[in-house]
């Protein structure tokens, strides 16, 4: 965890962040409960996500499928990376997160945990991979923690999946929970719509991130649902609550890398926030590529040998 360190005197940023860079290396110092002393986070981990909880800081989270994208997230001090089954959408140009292979998991997750010092990594367990079936599920966690070296699994369910859960917590793998709009059972849903409006469904969501809970998940994601519900069972819950278009009250936000930096253009959910437009901008310099090429410009005298 480091050293504590005294500041004073310090200006703070918006995100009340102190940053200090050694040996070319950015560090956040984030407050610690003690009144004028700050801990510097080398590592992020499981007990790190619950000291950031109960401090009120929130936890940045993205997805990530490949060394190159999970170098640029690690150096940019992201807190969890999540190798998602959504590679099968964004990776793979399926219409659903159900085709992609544990084995195919195990190529993504191990690509993204040789890339990274400081994230906590979480792989998602494919469909069909832990459903219905505790040994199996225990069997996938086990061949993502050792094959590809993922710091956790997330799985998707409550009550229906409780014996996977505490049969892979069991063998001492942190697991991460997914409630709310789950894509694995989208065809159970039928619709991509928001869920957990009605009463009935909404109490069923708490009980089971209690359920969750109590069985020993280290944090939970909430996908989709009311902002009021989302705030809700962050408060009710101990562990970290983590949102993808569960509203600010939650303990963190997530979202799909490829989404936000705009590389993808036909998803657009009230909750996405796209912070480049990268499909044009590529789009454009390939173009400029292709041009200089036809015309002989590149590669110019100075670039030759």
């Amino acid at each position: 965890m480091g050293e504590l360190l005294n500041i004073n005197d310090t200006h703070y940023s918006k995100h009340n962040r102190i940053v200090i860079v050694t040996n070319s290396r950015i560090s956040y110092l984030c407050p610690s409960m003690s009144n004028n002393q700050y801990k510097e986070i080398k590592r992020i981990t499981t007990h790190v996500l619950q000291e950031m909880k109960q401090r009120g800081e929130k936890i940045s989270m993205l997805t990530a499928y490949d060394y190159t994208f999970a170098t640029i997230l690690d150096a940019a001090l992201i807190d969890v990376i999540l190798v998602g089954d959504s590679a099968s959408n964004v990776m793979a140009g399926n219409t659903t997160t159900l085709p992609i292979t544990l084995e195919q998991m195990i190529y993504h997750t191990a690509s993204v945990t040789r890339a990274v010092d400081r994230a906590l990594v979480v792989a998602d367990i494919p469909f069909g991979s832990y459903q219905g079936n505790s040994k199996e599920a225990l069997s996938s966690s086990i061949r993502l923690m050792k094959e590809a070296a993922a710091h956790a699994v997330k799985m998707e369910g409550g009550l229906e999946i409780i014996d996977s859960v505490k049969r892979v917590l069991s063998a001492g793998v942190p697991v991460m929970g997914h409630l709310g709009l789950t894509p694995q059972s989208i065809y159970k849903f039928g619709t991509f719509e928001v869920r957990a409006k009605d009463e009935v469904e909404a109490n069923k969501l708490l009980e089971d991130a209690l359920l969750l809970q109590d069985a020993g998940c280290f944090a939970i994601v909430l996908e989709k649902i009311p902002a009021t519900l989302g705030e809700r069972v962050a408060k009710e819950l101990k562990i970290p609550v983590i949102g993808i278009g569960a509203g600010s009250g939650v303990d963190g936000q997530v979202l799909v890398l490829h989404d936000l930096l705009g590389l993808t253009k036909e998803f657009n959910p009230r909750f996405l926030r796209r912070y480049m437009n990268l499909f044009d901008d590529v789009k454009t310099n390939i173009e400029h590529y292709i041009e200089d090429v036809k015309l002989v410009d590149f590669p110019s005298k100075k670039e030759q040998y």
